[in-house]
């Protein structure tokens, strides 16, 4: 088989499964969060700075799933969504987000992933798991490209020429006509947003028992909570009622 062939076929595979493939990493990142803390001593708690430290990393993912939000907010029906089976485009987004950054949604979810994974604070795992996640949406990107290149032929062209694929170039910033659509948003989203603080409070809580330190960070305890009440109200409004259609 040619190898750009190959590189779709591989593309295709990890579009159908990517959102169950990041959570790999988390089982060798806990691994080594639990090993790191276990070492550490802090009797009166954690140090301040290690504690700005976690609300950084913790900002770096929701930067990531605010990228989402808009990007999907704004994006035109059936594009951008979280379909697994196959690829859909009923039409080319290039306005908004799409007119600085070719693959708005896969910087969103890195930035999501590089925040859990800089909680590790190991310089090699941060690597590993940068490099893992450069290979990984490098494919699903050029499975998505060709698919786009064969149903707009010259329109996506244009617009691939002059628009980078994964770092924004913010000066060519065109507005869209369209107006943001939360609902989609409730209904897509939810599961970002309690994914992150439930893995940020685990990560924190399951520090402070290997340690045999049991200093509370309400703030995650609350926002883990909150997250999870208003996941589950979600889903019941999506299941259960129209209000979300």
């Amino acid at each position: 088989m040619e190898l750009q062939k190959e590189f779709e076929n591989q593309g295709n595979w990890l579009f159908r499964h990517r959102g169950w493939l990041p959570f790999i990493i988390l089982i060798p990142g806990f691994i080594f969060h639990l090993h790191e803390q276990s070492e550490e001593q802090f009797p009166q708690g954690k140090p301040a700075i290690w504690i700005y430290y976690e609300y950084l990393c913790l900002l770096i993912s929701i930067i990531g799933l605010a990228i989402r939000i808009y990007t999907i907010g704004y994006a035109q029906n059936n594009t951008s969504g979280r379909n697994t089976k196959t690829q859909v485009a009923d039409s080319l987004n290039i306005k908004g987000i799409y007119s600085i950054v070719r693959h708005p949604l896969y910087l969103g979810n890195f930035l999501m992933w590089f925040g859990v994974a800089l909680l590790i604070r190991d310089v090699e795992f941060i690597i590993a798991v940068s490099a893992i996640f450069c290979i990984y949406y490098e494919r699903i990107m050029y499975a998505e490209e060709q698919f786009l290149k064969k149903k707009f032929d010259e329109q996506f062209l244009q617009w691939a020429a002059c628009t980078p694929a994964f770092f924004p170039r913010f000066k060519q910033y065109q507005r869209t006509n369209g107006k943001f659509n939360y609902k989609k948003v409730l209904k897509g989203e939810k599961n970002g947003l309690v994914a992150i603080f439930l893995i940020f409070f685990i990560f924190d809580s399951s520090g402070m028992l290997v340690r045999g330190n049991f200093r509370y960070n309400y703030f995650l305890i609350t926002c883990a909570i909150v997250s999870v009440i208003f996941y589950l109200i979600l889903k019941y409004l999506k299941h259960k009622t129209t209000l979300l259609n």
